[in-house]
């Protein structure tokens, strides 16, 4: 079968800023179609925002597609805060913006940290969910983070190699520590290196086949800094004990359709947390991607994606 197609390029026929507390305002945006079946979609990260790309895998006819930046990400202001920032104001917000909207239920379509924050959503608002679409599963464990940024080396050496590389052999002792220090400086000549080499490495274990970055394009430095500061927030300060493993509160969404779509080489979040999401929830579709990795726009992984919200156009809105 050939591998489904990116929908065309849209524009939003709207877009706007709703303010989510004294400090926080996100930005929004909504295309397809206005009176179509409500679908959000859970950027991944923490800290990556939306492109124009993410409204395409969606049938623009069927769909009411709203994006959102989660807080201090892509538009939204303030630009890579990290003050309340934490996963259950995400949550928080992802009920605001649905009750702006008047939407009764949406679709929830999530992908790497975007599933963990669509299955926390889902766990806490599982009425207003009329299906799960997931991918690149992270539970944000300790184990998880651990293998992307301290054992790295076990599949991509010389990646793994420069990133550790740019600290120094005492602050090697606790990589993510060391980043997370270097990224909360005030001072842009010590935290815009290691956003840059932060975002460097993380891109280039995320594609199947690797994707040798070169030299930074300062245009990159705002994403950069967003991505790399607001990650090593969350993996200092938000990682889930396995006590409350998303694991253990499964019955609470089980009932909702969903699928889980993981990429077989997927580096940055291997497919054994995937598997114990399967496990734990066996009623949802688990689709392995044989030749998939870690980025949603690969090929394969993004026509499995797009299959599946095709999918879910036989669920109606409420």
């Amino acid at each position: 079968m050939a591998l489904k197609k990116f929908y065309p390029e849209i524009e939003p026929y709207s877009s706007g800023y709703l303010k989510v507390s004294e400090l926080h305002t996100l930005y929004w945006e909504q295309s397809g179609n206005p009176d179509g079946v409500p679908v959000v979609f859970l950027h991944g990260g923490p800290g990556g925002g939306t492109t124009p790309k993410y409204r395409r895998f969606f049938d623009p006819e069927h769909y009411r597609i709203i994006l959102f930046d989660q807080r201090g990400c892509g538009k939204s202001e303030p630009l890579g805060c990290i003050e309340e920032n934490t996963p259950a104001l995400l949550v928080d917000d992802i009920e605001v913006l649905r009750k702006h909207f008047r939407i009764e239920k949406w679709h929830v379509f999530g992908g790497s940290w975007g599933s963990t924050l669509a299955l926390l959503y889902a766990i806490e608002h599982p009425k207003r969910c009329l299906s799960l679409i997931l991918r690149g599963i992270f539970l944000m464990q300790q184990d998880e983070v651990d293998w992307l940024y301290n054992h790295g080396n076990t599949i991509f050496p010389e990646f793994h190699e420069r990133f550790i590389g740019f600290l120094t052999k005492e602050e090697q002792k606790d990589i993510v520590g060391s980043y997370y220090k270097r990224l909360i400086n005030s001072d842009p000549k010590i935290h815009l290196p290691a956003a840059r080499v932060w975002s460097n490495y993380e891109s280039s274990c995320a594609h199947l086949y690797p994707e040798i970055q070169g030299g930074y394009d300062p245009k990159e430095d705002q994403h950069n800094f967003t991505i790399a500061r607001i990650e090593a927030h969350y993996f200092m300060h938000h990682v889930i004990p396995e006590k409350d493993s998303i694991l253990h509160k499964i019955d609470r969404i089980r009932h909702i359709p969903g699928v889980i779509i993981q990429g077989r080489y997927d580096i940055v979040c291997p497919i054994k947390t995937a598997y114990k999401l399967h496990k734990a929830w066996p009623e949802a579709d688990y689709v392995i991607v044989p030749d998939g990795g870690h980025s949603s726009t690969d090929a394969p992984i993004r026509s499995r994606l797009i299959e599946a919200t095709d999918n879910m156009r036989s669920i109606q809105k409420e």
